[in-house]
């Protein structure tokens, strides 16, 4: 498998949603998120694995290791037993992939970046809205303990007033997708950055201003990357900082783990406290206030917490297709942080 294609399972999380179990089938796999994925909806009892249409031969061979059956595209989009279709091709297919789904009247989990544009963004909610299908927009980090635990304590209040925000993700990525990415200007940004732009901008609302900084520093390939890269975003009385670049040293024993390294995080300041989302997996959360609030004494304090990507996310997108829950991010919300990040990507054009 490829950097992040594994599963992140920790022991304590919560149980699968109780119910029928579901039929999922996945429309491309070529995404880092995809594997991981896959091997989820065959190991969890909310869901029963149909299949995967995938057209790289190269990658359906990895699928095909793990015992997943080959889907044609139209045996994933006009099978009526399959309810949900997960779609995780190439970057550039997702919106694509994601509208054909909704045509055909599923349900969709959709991985990141949904889209290139806002046309194709509007599309797809607009779509899922008239034919009343779910999407849920597979950012990793809305079901993480700390961070939500963190914006907890902003929207409370218990921070004071938020006047700074900082997030951090780095990765390494290889030549070849390297050279994938840089078909788009917003280079890593738009490929990793709205994992850490979709809490903040779910917290603090829409920017005032964004200013991109889209650089290639990365000595030793001539690719055009945007590989190190930052967006300031400014609110009314709050400033905030994204950051992301792909080439990150690896550090030992971490090798292919991006949950792995420490140096991915959150961190909120406000004029009564601070809280520190470092590391964001495992997640640890670091709080410091000035008088004690809600649950937290005054000083500092720490968190730490077991956590598996994409676990709760497809547990609630079950409950959700069942009619037991809504999903806790609204059509609203993700078409607010599509926008935040094509504007951090200089891609709002």
């Amino acid at each position: 498998m490829k950097r992040r294609e594994f599963v992140f399972g920790a022991p304590g999380m919560a149980a699968a949603q109780s119910g029928r179990r579901i039929r999922i089938a996945f429309l491309g796999g070529g995404h880092g998120h995809g594997g991981a994925k896959v091997a989820l909806a065959q190991r969890s009892p909310d869901w029963e694995l149909a299949g995967i249409y995938e057209p790289d031969p190269a990658v359906m061979a990895r699928y095909e290791r793990m015992g997943v059956p080959a889907l044609t595209r139209a045996q994933v989009l006009k099978d009526p037993s399959i309810e949900v279709v997960g779609v995780e091709g190439w970057v550039w297919d997702l919106a694509a992939y994601a509208k054909a789904a909704l045509e055909s009247g599923k349900h969709i989990h959709l991985d990141k970046p949904p889209a290139a544009s806002m046309a194709d963004m509007r599309a797809i909610l607009d779509l899922a809205a008239r034919r009343n299908r779910l999407v849920q927009v597979g950012y990793m980090w809305r079901y993480n303990p700390a961070v939500n635990l963190a914006l907890e304590a902003a929207r409370a209040g218990w921070l004071g007033d938020i006047f700074q925000i900082r997030g951090l993700i780095n990765t390494t990525i290889d030549p070849p997708e390297r050279r994938k990415l840089a078909r788009f200007k917003g280079g890593q940004m738009f490929e990793l950055g709205g994992h850490v732009i979709d809490p903040i901008v779910r917290l603090m609302g829409r920017p005032e201003r964004v200013t991109c900084y889209l650089r290639h520093d990365y000595r030793e390939l001539d690719d055009g990357l945007a590989d190190n890269t930052m967006a300031v975003f400014e609110w009314r009385g709050a400033i905030g900082t994204i950051t992301t670049a792909s080439m990150h040293h690896e550090q030992p024993g971490t090798r292919g783990n991006t949950a792995a390294l420490p140096y991915r995080a959150f961190e909120f300041y406000g004029t009564r406290g601070a809280a520190v989302v470092r590391p964001v997996e495992p997640p640890s959360l670091h709080m410091d206030l000035s008088v004690a609030a809600g649950p937290y004494k005054a000083g500092p304090q720490t968190q730490s917490f077991a956590y598996g990507r994409y676990v709760d996310d497809f547990a609630e997108l079950a409950a959700a297709v069942r009619g037991e829950r809504k999903l806790r991010v609204t059509p609203e919300e993700d078409l607010l942080v599509e926008e935040s990040l094509l504007r951090a990507s200089g891609m709002e054009g």
